[in-house]
């Protein structure tokens, strides 16, 4: 098996650190906090004193760090001790804009480096569940391919545009965090009701998501706002959430009612709800 190294060990790396070992591989790792990554020594993983030692030899080095700063004061770092044909697997979120300068500056130094942003919780990662996306060149892509499904239940390449995979990654976490924003809303709702919250949560399974998402989703990114439910009736209605919440805190019901007032004053209450995307399309 090959040997790899991790740098960062917080909740989701050490979750794979601990995956890769029990797979096989020679893993050695580094982190800022070193007890951390101490408590990975029960797995038979190789603890290192710095990010050049921990990287010394390894085929693969992943990166699982918190932020654009991080990652590149760490890669700086490890430079000094990474062999020539290691591949960087960078899985930290990052934004974009600095993900496209961060792969040309190691490109143009010969290094190999695929941006590889995750969904999945510490607990999947140890199990080779969720979603990784991969952004890079597809030669080295292909190198590592087998490995990086090895990590993952799916595995999806996006190409070689190699911002593509750290703007999904946002794409996604919109997603996740909002849904926990209006979730947190409804038991908001729910309490104001005297309606207990699991029943609240359970109003979920009367709707296809998925469904909606495709519909809805489509439409707004197509410019589509044919009525089928209009903004001033949604406007109302929301009022009425509003009004039950009372002075309940809201998380993100009032912004939503801010930016449908906007529009409506702007001639748009007898569109769709979707309108509410017609300034992300504006170019």
């Amino acid at each position: 098996m090959a040997k790899i190294a991790f740098l960062g060990t917080g909740l989701l790396g050490s979750a794979f650190a601990e995956a890769a070992a029990k797979r096989g591989d020679e893993v050695s790792v580094w982190n800022r906090s070193a007890d951390k990554a101490q408590a990975l020594a029960q797995f038979g993983i190789a603890v290192a004193a710095s990010p050049a030692a921990a990287v010394r030899d390894a085929a693969r080095v992943h990166l699982v760090l918190k932020d654009d700063a991080v990652v590149d004061a760490v890669i700086a770092v490890a430079q000094a001790g990474l062999a020539a044909d290691a591949v960087l697997v960078d899985h930290s979120t990052t934004l974009p804009a600095l993900t496209a300068e961060r792969a040309q500056r190691l490109a143009a130094a010969g290094v190999k480096y695929l941006h590889c942003p995750v969904f999945m919780t510490p607990l999947a990662a140890r199990n080779a569940k969720g979603s990784m996306l991969v952004s890079g060149p597809r030669a080295v892509f292909d190198t590592v391919a087998a490995d990086l499904a090895a990590m993952t239940g799916r595995l999806e390449y996006q190409g070689e545009r190699s911002d593509l995979a750290a703007a999904k990654k946002l794409f996604g976490n919109a997603l996740i965090l909002s849904l926990s924003a209006v979730m947190a809303d409804m038991l908001t709702l729910a309490q104001a009701t005297g309606v207990d919250g699991q029943e609240a949560i359970d109003v979920a399974a009367l709707f296809d998501l998925n469904g909606i998402a495709a519909m809805r989703g489509g439409a707004m990114a197509q410019g589509k706002f044919a009525p089928s439910f209009e903004l001033a009736m949604a406007r109302k209605d929301l009022g009425l959430m509003l009004q039950t919440a009372g002075a309940r805190p809201l998380a993100v019901l009032p912004g939503m009612a801010a930016r449908m007032d906007q529009l409506i004053a702007a001639g748009h209450g007898a569109d769709d709800v979707t309108v509410l995307a017609r300034d992300a399309l504006a170019r």
